[in-house]
């Protein structure tokens, strides 16, 4: 779902007086609190400091839209929560007027996000929940896309790898419910050329596909009691208990062998529940979705890339 809600919603300046009901300076500049109608028909009510909204402060839409939150010289800059024309909201960081630092956004789909942003945009660490499919990423944002370490976590198993472009890409293994783990990779395999006609170039889409190497059991550490040898009897001293909870790691995981395509079928993730991953805008749509995984254990990845601008804070 696009989250660049705000980039068409620009509140007036501090040069578009309007109606203004509140404390002034000695120079005549609105300063401390006060009310004001700008030209464009938005409100705004909070502090002001020589005729510029800083401090805290309320500006609402004339379509809706609201800021509640810290100013600094006519720009959101702080904390503060922006209410979008058609429900979803931010709360979190600002920094001039953009959405940056940590904050969580909760869309009209009711997926959320949580994490860090940087210039408007998902940026660094954070996890999105699907509300759909209950699914959720927890990993490394670049630029609002998957990108880097991360883990999709499914309702009855999980994918641990690396993402790149949006799409698992490289070693990774899909951790089971059932007891089990199936490690392999996520390999390009077939490329579909397409021809642009705009720029006379073509761009290769390459398809990554998840190929099954092995499956082992769940790599789980369990503390063990150590045996102790039986007491020796030494005369004329006493008897001492032996030591006691020394706590050893359980033997390590045995791989089980290698199994081929065929052996393997019944591990096939996304079998029991291909998901379906989607990123709803407000005024634009973005889907990333696993799809069904074929009888080769290959898994298709598709994006619709919104075109269209949403609006500004």
């Amino acid at each position: 779902m696009s989250d660049l809600g705000s980039e068409e919603l620009e509140e007036e300046g501090e040069t578009d007086l309007g109606e203004y009901e509140g404390e002034r300076n000695e120079a005549g500049e609105r300063h401390g609190h006060g009310r004001a109608r700008l030209p464009n028909g938005d409100t705004y009510e909070g502090s002001y400091e020589h005729g510029k909204r800083h401090g805290q402060g309320i500006y609402k839409f004339k379509n809706g839209a609201r800021y509640t939150g810290e100013y600094v010289k006519n720009k959101k800059h702080g904390q503060g929560i922006f209410i979008y024309p058609d429900g979803s909201r931010y709360e979190g960081e600002w920094v001039d007027d953009l959405r940056q630092g940590h904050g969580v956004y909760y869309y009209v789909n009711n997926d959320t996000y949580t994490g860090e942003w940087f210039a408007h945009q998902r940026h660094g660490q954070g996890t999105y929940f699907y509300a759909e499919t209950g699914s959720k990423y927890v990993g490394t944002w670049v630029n609002g896309q998957q990108e880097g370490a991360a883990e999709i976590i499914h309702l009855n198993h999980r994918y641990q790898g690396k993402f790149a472009n949006k799409n698992p890409m490289g070693p990774g293994k899909y951790v089971f419910d059932i007891g089990c783990e199936q490690h392999g990779e996520y390999r390009v395999t077939d490329a579909e050329r397409v021809e642009e006609e705009e720029e006379e170039e073509s761009v290769i889409t390459a398809l990554p596909k998840w190929k099954a190497l092995k499956i082992t059991e769940l790599a789980l550490w369990t503390p063990t009691l150590a045996e102790e040898p039986p007491p020796v009897d030494v005369p004329g001293q006493e008897e001492t208990p032996a030591a006691e909870a020394r706590g050893e790691p359980g033997e390590e995981a045995q791989p089980l062998a290698d199994l081929s395509d065929g052996e393997a079928d019944f591990m096939r993730p996304g079998e029991e529940d291909a998901d379906t991953f989607r990123e709803e805008g407000e005024y634009g749509r973005e889907e990333f979705r696993f799809d069904n995984i074929d009888q080769q254990g290959n898994v298709g990845f598709e994006e619709d890339d919104p075109r269209q601008s949403d609006p500004q804070d």
